[in-house]
Order: C-alpha cells, then structure tokens, then sequence
C-alpha cells in the first residue's frame, strides 16, 4: 500500500562552504494515510528541517521523499509548488499571514493561485469552520494570536490538501490559547481524514499523536507508537 509520506536514506545540509551544516543524516521513516505523528527531540536535532523537506520547501541531497505517491525529488520549483498546492497543507510557528490582507483574502491567496473561481467562497466556509465567521474582513494586526492561527490554519486547510505539516503551531500562543488551537487543529484533521506530521517541544500536544519519532543530530533516536513513547 502507498504511504502517506515515506522516505528513504535521506541527507540533507544547509548552508555553503565552511558554514556548511549536515542537518539530516540517512533518516529513513514511514507515514500512513490519516496517522497523526509528532516530531519531537532537543533543540537543533534536525526536527523542522525534516518537516520542511516532507512539505518540499528544503532540498534532499540525496535519498527518496516521496509524499502522496509523489517523489518530490524529481520535481522542479515550479512543480513542487503545484504539488504542494494541492496536496500539503503548512502551518507555521509564526503564523505568515499577509499583513496588508484581511483573514478571507489570506484564506483565499492558495486557491486564487491555483486558478479557483470560487476561492472566497470557500474561504469564507474554512473561516467559519475555524470559528471566525465574524471576523473576514479584519486584517492579521486587528486579530489575537489565536484568531491569526486559526486564519493560518483555515489557509492550511482550505485547498483540502491530503497531508497537512505544522511546526509548533502552538509556539507562539498561551497555554490555553495553545489548547484550543489543538483541538481544532485535531478536530479538523479527523473530520477530514488528513495525515498530520507536527514538530512540537510540547509534551501535551505530542500525547494527542498516533506515534512521536525523537530525533537527535539528525538522526531517529526511536520511532514508537504513543503507548510506548516518553517525550
């Protein structure tokens, strides 16, 4: 059976020259379609780089990575961002909403790219299903850290991409804000049958996944279901 996303001996160093950094080294994992898994492990220990390399924003030097039956590494630029277009979602630590754009335009950009004729009104259903039907013509500075996460999120969400990546979607909130946005961000992945890959330092958040996979200096250190796993 295809995976959700799968890799095979995979290396991958940012940098140029004598600054140069080997991030991740032979990392070789498997996800299947509609698991949850948590990336989790010290500071450095390659653990967004990896997320970034699954949603093909960083370049493999060598290996396979191969997401929804695609390699991305047989993609050019233009290529990989059609894929991720359609098939990956990405929500960010630090929300990356367009500041000169209100939350429905924000939720709309990925489908106006794509050509959608109906991007605002499917935008408009995304922001309601996050709970912030009331707020689509406020722009990013008029709404809370919360409420800009779950715009980011709804932006993440509305070309309902197969696989959905986030790295520590709750970094930047309050606890109770964080919590929220979990059980949303969960709600949603299950309503809809996405696979979900999270880097997260939060021990509450990894305990909600299928299974976590500890790195450490970019290698996997364990890869264990929930039951068995110590964040």
């Amino acid at each position: 059976m295809v995976k959700a996303i799968e890799l095979e001996n995979v290396d991958l160093s940012l940098g140029r020259g004598a600054s140069r950094v080997h991030i991740l080294q032979g990392v070789s994992l498997a996800v299947a379609h509609g698991e949850a898994v948590g990336l989790v492990g010290p500071s450095g220990s390659g653990k967004s780089t990896l997320l970034m390399a699954m949603a093909g924003l960083e370049r493999a030097d060598s290996g396979r990575i191969m997401v929804d039956g695609q390699d991305l590494t047989k993609l050019d630029e233009d290529e990989l961002a059609r894929f991720r277009g359609r098939r990956i979602g990405i929500v960010f630590q630090s929300f990356h909403l367009i500041p000169t754009m209100t939350a429905l335009e924000n939720v709309a950009v990925p489908l106006e790219l794509s050509g959608a004729r109906d991007a605002f009104e499917r935008a408009r259903a995304e922001l309601d299903a996050v709970g912030l039907g009331g707020r689509l013509d406020h722009y990013p500075a008029e709404l809370s850290g919360g409420e800009q996460q779950r715009v980011a999120l709804a932006r993440a969400l509305v070309a309902d991409p197969a696989i959905l990546v986030a790295d520590e979607p709750t970094g930047n909130l309050d606890e109770a804000t964080g919590r929220q946005i979990v059980d949303l961000l969960f709600d949603l992945k299950r309503d809809r049958g996405a696979t979900l890959v999270l880097v997260t330092h939060d021990p509450s958040l990894a305990a909600k996944c299928d299974r976590t996979i500890r790195l450490r200096s970019g290698r996997i250190e364990s890869d264990r279901p929930l039951a068995a796993a110590t964040v």
